[in-house]
């Protein structure tokens, strides 16, 4: 104690505890790389104080708009798996291995976004370029809406998982683990053509018998 001038193993007993200073606490890395426009929302507290979190627009995002490359760890298997989420793979020198965010402080922001459960609520497509996997949005996204992803086409074939997502009656959904044919496509409105994607109908060259 500097004001009695003694060493102790406790409290002073006459001068009493010291003023404790905590640390700012900061936040994990995967929460500071969230854009600015993004935001993090609890959409469910389970036990053990585990917080279920979703990604949110604050302003309009454009169509076409890429997010990535999404940042995990190398494993040749999965150390932390969450239903909510998509499991990811990528090609590396010629081994296939798993994108693992053990943790917060070895991962981006994008280890957050929730898995699309049907085509409605997709809002992002997942897709590997160059060893690296990207996000991509599908359509506009309005404010304080939700963003959820699914796999591309030819992703979804890398990932032996259906291109697309079909929610199960049961409110637990878990991932196709073999490759499946799609099932309610998009469908072109005039012409009527099925596709697995909504990017494959936006690309097609659409000609209407009906009308010119």
């Amino acid at each position: 104690c500097e004001d009695c001038g003694k060493s102790l193993t406790g409290e002073c007993k006459l001068h009493g505890p010291l003023i404790r200073a905590k640390d700012r606490v900061i936040p994990s890395r995967a929460r500071l790389t969230l854009p600015h426009y993004l935001t993090l929302r609890v959409l469910e507290l389970r036990a053990g104080n585990q917080q279920i979190l979703g990604v949110f627009a604050k302003k309009v995002i454009q169509k076409r708009t890429q997010f990535g490359p999404y940042v995990g760890q190398l494993s040749t298997k999965l150390t932390r798996y969450d239903e909510s989420r998509l499991v990811l793979q990528v090609l590396k020198d010629g081994g296939k291995y798993f994108l693992d965010t053990p943790n917060e402080d070895c991962g981006n922001w994008m280890m957050f976004v929730r898995l699309a459960r049907n085509q409605e609520e997709q809002t992002l497509v997942a897709y590997q370029h160059c060893g690296e996997v990207y996000f991509t949005t599908v359509k506009p996204i309005e404010p304080h809406t939700e963003l959820k992803v699914w796999y591309a086409a030819d992703y979804a074939k890398f990932m032996e998982a259906s291109a697309v997502f079909i929610k199960e009656e049961s409110d637990v959904c878990p991932l196709p683990t073999v490759a499946k044919e799609p099932v309610d496509p998009w469908i072109c409105s005039s012409c009527r053509s099925t596709f697995a994607t909504f990017a494959l109908l936006e690309s097609h060259q659409c000609i209407n018998k009906d009308r010119v």
